[in-house]
């Protein structure tokens, strides 16, 4: 159990002491748990074995469903094993990305792991040269390949993109010295960063939490610290931004994609032409939720202008009360058994079997995650949790996510994980179960004006924000291929998209121009961000349908999440009477967030 005692800036502050920390022996004791080079060992035995047995074989006109059957599964109970040492080493690695020992056992398992990989790369190289009729034959003759079918439909999606087997073992070997190795320079950079605010020295998850301070004076100090922190990291930062926007560019034109984000779009199962509608509708709708909502924020918070920093912070004349971590527990789970009593119980689980990390600690990584992990085991959730409001709001979010892990684990290996498009639904809907249990109970006019404040903020923090951060990245990666982007340009376009995205109520400062650098997602997964839009407006419109009928919806959407990957978007949607791609679909969405604030302008008006 974790001693850390929360920072003393605020009044009010309560001290957050023996928080729980995951234990993690579930997958292995430790990175020297014999068990790992063991596995590791065996791994690279079946991988060598695999290679001789099947290396050609689907080339051929005399292999039976039967056989296609027999060698997936095989090389997905490899991938399995696979799976769970890499789980351990990442897990490990983001509880101290400081520490030497994690770093090196991280890099190494890496390695090991990439070596074992490239054994395999025929293999789906191969089944992308089956013709369709002969794939879906041999799928029609074997009720046990019926199974993986959406699986070879997602590994055929890049059939046009696929290289050669040499460049494709090139990539995956290189990989390890090109973006794998940038992704962990920004990683241990950001964990060695200090930001100084009134003379301490804070992590960064420390000083961006202190940008949502009560204190205005302490929002504009820690907003300053950000400022300096990242700037001094700014030459490192641009670099590391410049060689992996350059080297997907490399790798995108190798694979012939015709945009920057086709390769995401492939990956999460959507058509461009949905995420085109998703951005439009929500760009169309900037003035009506983000530009009018910080109209009023500036209003609510006596201010004829909002700096870039006050957009989050608390609303004046409510106490800002810490909240322990017993109390963020009981009523994240108490808003989930209200729902469904069989939600509540697997996500006990996450607090009694210590599947969760919750303290902020010098070196762990900021933020917070829900690693699934594999089937065989369960999901782990990370957070840096310091007692807001925000940080129930987090919990509920990441406890939606290892819910929705524990139940599509029955699919396999290979279809638990979903796109990210529909990944995002569980923890979404989690945080309005509990937003919305919240409200119910409160009775205080104030405090439940700052709920709904808070919500709103959230919303439009995965909406807006999420959009704007999309359109970073287009505008990055397109200004990329026409030259080197110097911290001048990065800070240029991070200016432009945030005050479109934002509005004239909001100042955005100059000094925010460096902010970008900290965004991780840039750096780990291009394009990611318009997954939590996404996930954002499908919730609004299933919670809208759930509202109307809550006879049966529950089980309804948990048989959603038990799909795991096994299904299309459209096809989860469709018991709902929803379609992502009807025009109407997003607005119905963003509707919703219109109506919270319209919900807010009624209480500040009739006060």
């Amino acid at each position: 159990m974790s001693q850390s005692a929360t920072l003393s800036k605020d009044s009010g502050i309560i001290d957050l002491k023996d928080l729980p920390e995951w234990n993690l022996n579930d997958l292995y004791t430790s990175s020297k748990d014999p068990k790992i080079e063991s596995d590791l060992k065996s791994s690279t035995q079946q991988a060598e074995a695999f290679s001789k047995k099947y290396s050609g074989f689907f080339k051929k006109d005399t292999w039976t469903g039967e056989d296609l059957f027999e060698a997936i599964s095989f090389y997905e109970k490899v991938s399995e094993t696979l799976g769970r040492v890499a789980s351990f080493a990442g897990l490990s690695y983001y509880q101290n990305l400081k520490n030497e020992e994690n770093q090196r056992f991280y890099q190494e398992v890496q390695e090991k792991l990439t070596a074992i990989g490239s054994y395999f790369i025929f293999f789906t190289l191969e089944i992308n040269t089956i013709p369709d009729e002969a794939l879906e034959e041999a799928i029609q003759s074997s009720q046990a390949l019926k199974h993986y079918e959406p699986w070879l439909r997602q590994v055929r999606t890049f059939r046009a993109h696929q290289l050669s087997e040499d460049l494709e073992r090139l990539l995956m070997e290189k990989s390890l010295t090109s973006n794998r190795a940038w992704n962990r320079l920004f990683d241990q950079t950001l964990a060695n960063m200090k930001f100084i605010v009134d003379g301490e020295s804070l992590t960064l998850s420390e000083v961006v939490e202190l940008i949502s301070s009560k204190d205005g004076k302490i929002r504009r100090q820690a907003a300053t610290a950000l400022s300096d922190g990242l700037s001094q990291h700014s030459s490192l930062l641009t670099m590391v931004t410049n060689v992996l926007a350059k080297d997907k560019e490399i790798e995108d034109t190798w694979r012939k994609y015709p945009d920057p984000a086709s390769e995401r779009h492939l990956a999460n199962q959507v058509e461009p032409e949905v995420v085109d509608a998703l951005v439009s509708a929500v760009k169309s709708s900037y003035p009506r939720l983000s530009h009018r909502y910080y109209q009023l924020k500036a209003k609510l918070l006596g201010q004829p202008i909002l700096q870039y920093w006050d957009r989050n912070a608390p609303l004046p004349e409510v106490d800002d009360k810490k909240i322990s971590w017993i109390q963020a527990r009981k009523t994240v789970l108490d808003a989930y058994a209200s729902f469904s009593p069989k939600m509540a119980e697997i996500g006990k689980q996450f607090f009694d079997k210590n599947w969760i990390d919750v303290p902020v600690r010098d070196g762990k990584t900021s933020g917070a995650f829900s690693h699934s992990t594999v089937p065989s085991v369960h999901p782990y959730i990370l957070l840096n949790y310091q007692g807001r409001p925000r940080d129930v709001t987090t919990l509920a979010h990441e406890l939606g996510h290892g819910i929705h892990q524990v139940l599509s684990a029955k699919q396999g290996y290979f279809l638990a994980d979903t796109p990210l498009t529909i990944a995002e639904t569980a923890s979404v809907f989690g945080e309005m179960l509990t937003f919305r249990s919240l409200l119910k109970q409160e009775n205080d006019p104030l405090r439940k004006r700052q709920l709904l404040a808070s919500k709103v903020e959230d919303m439009l923090n995965t909406v807006v924000r999420q959009i704007a951060f999309y359109e970073f990245e287009r505008q990055v990666h397109t200004k990329r291929r026409q030259g080197e982007l110097s911290a001048e340009d990065l800070g240029d376009i991070w200016m432009q998209t945030q005050t479109e995205a934002l509005g004239a109520a909001v100042y955005v400062d100059p000094l925010t121009r460096p902010y970008w650098g900290y965004i991780s997602h840039f750096i780990h997964s291009p394009f990611y961000v318009y997954a939590y839009a996404f996930g954002d407006c499908l919730v609004n419109s299933l919670y809208a349908v759930y509202e109307q009928q809550p006879d049966g919806f529950a089980d309804t959407y948990l048989e959603l999440l038990s799909s795991g990957g096994s299904k299309l978007h459209a096809e989860l949607l469709a018991p709902f009477g929803l379609d992502a791609k009807h025009p109407d679909f997003w607005q119905k969405g963003l509707d919703m967030i219109a109506k919270l604030i319209d919900e807010l302008e009624t209480l500040v008006n009739g006060q």
